[in-house]
């Protein structure tokens, strides 16, 4: 096992983060993402970077509902992101142990 085989997209340390804190949800839960900037403690602009990339390879979803001020973003970790991230820990499980 070696780092090469960790996904280059979740490794980034914030991503590993936002994943990993939608990961701890049961599936199909999601985080509004004012709550999960809280979470994370990123700046808007820095977390919105950062989901739209998740969001491109499919690991996020996020839906917005209303608009202006009272406009709403959820963020949901995808099936597709729960096994990357599922395969990324068992990778890094593996690393750590030497297997």
């Amino acid at each position: 096992m070696t780092t090469e085989d960790l996904d280059p997209l979740i490794h980034v340390p914030a991503r590993l983060r936002i994943v990993a804190t939608l990961a701890a949800l049961p599936s199909s839960d999601t985080l509004s993402f004012t709550r999960l900037q809280d979470i994370i403690g990123l700046t808007p602009g820095n977390l919105i970077t950062h989901l739209r990339k998740l969001e491109d390879a499919g690991y996020i979803a996020l839906e917005k509902t209303g608009g202006g001020v009272s406009s709403r973003t959820m963020v949901e970790l995808t099936p597709r992101g729960r096994a990357a991230f599922v395969s990324y820990a068992a990778a890094l499980k593996d690393l750590l142990v030497g297997k």
